[in-house]
């Protein structure tokens, strides 16, 4: 009987080493198509605070807890981050990103992944994070050659774009 399980045991070992190695290497996975490109937008930003600060009324300081007392009290809520982005004059992703948090006091997100013919392209990228109505806060125009296959993250840091 020891014989048999020993037999079963390695025929078992065997068939799943056998499709651990071939699904190792196939179906052959690409992450872009051939002759593609990808870009990549991935940022968390915070934008200004929605509402200013105001000053609290005699009544209301006195029904407040000596701990609790301040001349001025502010919002914490954000406001929503617009950003744009344009591939070769025509509109590529536009979106209005809510801020995150329980309180509306998170940074905005967007994480999106753009398959695009490989070449060269002129990228515009847009983005507002205050209360204006028109126009936007921070712009960058940049003309990248991408190769099939090539992978191009564009992050937001304080103050602007960054290609990499």
């Amino acid at each position: 009987m020891k014989p048999l399980r020993y037999a079963a045991q390695a025929a078992f070992a065997i068939i799943t080493l056998g499709l651990i190695g071939y699904f190792s290497a196939s179906p052959p996975y690409a992450r872009v198509p051939p002759e593609k490109a990808l870009i990549k937008l991935s940022f968390a930003h915070a934008a200004e605070k929605k509402g200013g600060c105001r000053e609290l009324s005699a009544d209301e300081l006195a029904r407040l807890a000596p701990n609790m007392r301040r001349k001025t009290i502010c919002s914490r809520e954000r406001l929503p981050v617009d950003i744009e982005v344009m591939l070769d004059g025509a509109p590529l992703y536009a979106e209005r990103l809510p801020p995150t948090g329980l309180s509306d006091d998170g940074p905005s997100r967007a994480y999106e992944r753009f398959v695009v013919p490989a070449g060269e392209h002129e990228i515009v990228l847009r983005l507002r994070d205050t209360d204006r109505t028109d126009g936007y806060d921070h712009e960058a125009v940049r003309k990248v050659t991408l190769a099939a296959g090539e992978s191009l993250a564009i992050d937001f840091f304080q103050g602007g774009f960054r290609f990499e």
